[in-house]
């Protein structure tokens, strides 16, 4: 019999989440942004008085990047273009960064909205890189992907699990991604979790961890700031009000609540003997 996770068709969180690999949908995406915003732009590869843009910028791949002779470079443009695609799609995965970081950094002032337009498909593919400032920094790291997986496959609670599953998978379709209900499974997988450590299945949140915190099994500090952010979710404006419009929800929203409230689930856990 297929478990939850292989019915609903989800792969392990470090490869849905992309942090030391990369997917050829991503690889792709990434790709078509470099042709839209520069190799299919006018005058790059073609230009009637004047070398297309292409010719200074292979210039420099050739001279800092690839460090290879520049006379080594096709004589044509197109087959410039050509040889850096065929680079683009065979090298390892963390080189199409490095590549992408080098570009961006060259065409910083004649196509300064480039790391924006890369930004949009690295989130659209759950890639765990964006561009700040020029360079690729980290927005999910390894300890916590760790976390989300222990969350989500811990078969001593399959109510809790089943809720960060189903967040995990609302946050990770590509296609129709849900944001606000994927919120909404992330608390709610807290709310089953206390209630469970608090002995109180009808306990709302804030009952729950009071009741865990007289036992002395939560910090009062840990306690308030858990619920602040819950009441965020539940205030005029949140997330569970269905009386009102929907915020404005992204993906780094949707994740931030899919790491911390797998951690605490995890926290809350480690409280039952």
């Amino acid at each position: 019999m297929k478990t939850f996770s292989e019915r609903k068709g989800l792969k392990p969180v470090s490869e849905i989440i992309q942090i030391d690999s990369m997917s050829e949908a991503l690889r792709n995406s990434l790709w078509n942004a470099l042709d839209v915003a520069l190799w299919s732009t006018g005058d790059f590869i073609y230009r009637d008085y004047s070398e297309p843009h292409i010719q200074p910028l292979s210039r420099s791949l050739w001279f800092h990047y690839f460090k290879k002779p520049i006379d080594s470079r096709p004589d044509q443009a197109h087959k410039i273009l050509a040889a850096i695609r065929e680079y683009f799609f065979s090298c390892q995965w963390h080189e199409v960064y490095d590549f992408l970081e080098f570009i961006v950094s060259e065409r910083k002032h004649s196509t300064p909205r480039l790391a924006e337009l890369l930004n949009t498909f690295l989130e659209r593919e759950l890639s765990g890189y964006r561009f700040v400032a020029g360079h690729l920094a980290d927005v999910t790291n390894r300890e916590e992907l760790t976390m989300i997986e222990e969350a989500a496959r811990d078969s001593r609670f399959a109510g809790v699990s089943a809720h960060i599953d189903r967040a995990l998978e609302l946050y990770a379709d590509r296609e129709n991604p849900d944001y606000r209900n994927s919120i909404k499974e992330s608390i709610s997988a807290v709310e089953s979790m206390a209630r469970l450590v608090s002995g109180s299945e009808k306990a709302t949140l804030g009952d729950a961890l009071k009741t865990i915190e007289k036992n002395g099994h939560l910090h009062p500090a840990l306690k308030e700031g858990f619920l602040k952010l819950y009441g965020y979710t539940s205030d005029e404006q949140g997330i569970r009000h269905a009386m009102f419009d929907e915020p404005n929800l992204t993906a780094a929203d949707a994740r931030y609540f899919l790491v911390s409230c797998s951690s605490f689930v995890n926290y809350l856990k480690a409280q039952i003997k």
